[in-house]
């Protein structure tokens, strides 16, 4: 794969909000049970030490969490962070493909729980858990 390669399977991301606007492009891959993002590191991913920026692994495993909360349930209803926590085992550097990729393990009328692994190159660089409230969609 070449630095600017994009893997088999993802396409932009269609769900954009002014938090990850400086960070396009993003990527996403859907699968049943998840939503996978990815991304090409590049300068504005990083920290002053020029290694992916932890802010940016926290907020894209929020975001890779609660848009796969939302796939399990076809959709159908909102999600919103009650808590989140990530442990970081790694590092990575610009030009690597970074990935997010997510776990539900159970969805509730109120609550839904999931995880992931925020890989680099497919090296696991950290892994998160959260808790995600249900807020229904208003009609």
């Amino acid at each position: 794969m070449t630095d600017s390669a994009i893997p088999d399977g993802f396409e932009p991301l269609s769900r954009e909000s002014p938090l990850t606007e400086p960070w396009k492009p993003l990527y996403a891959k859907k699968t049943d049970k998840a939503v996978i993002i990815g991304l090409r590191l590049a300068r504005p991913h990083t920290n002053g030490r020029g290694l992916i920026h932890g802010g940016l692994i926290a907020a894209l495993a929020d975001n890779a969490m609660g848009y796969s909360c939302a796939q399990v349930t076809n959709w159908t209803t909102s999600f919103v962070t009650v808590s989140l926590s990530i442990d970081f085992v790694g590092s990575a550097e610009i030009g690597q493909w970074c990935s997010i990729e997510s776990d539900v393990i159970k969805t509730g009328k109120t609550i839904c729980f999931a995880q992931c692994l925020i890989k680099a190159d497919g090296v696991v660089i950290a892994r998160a858990s959260g808790t995600f409230r249900v807020v229904p969609k208003k009609a």
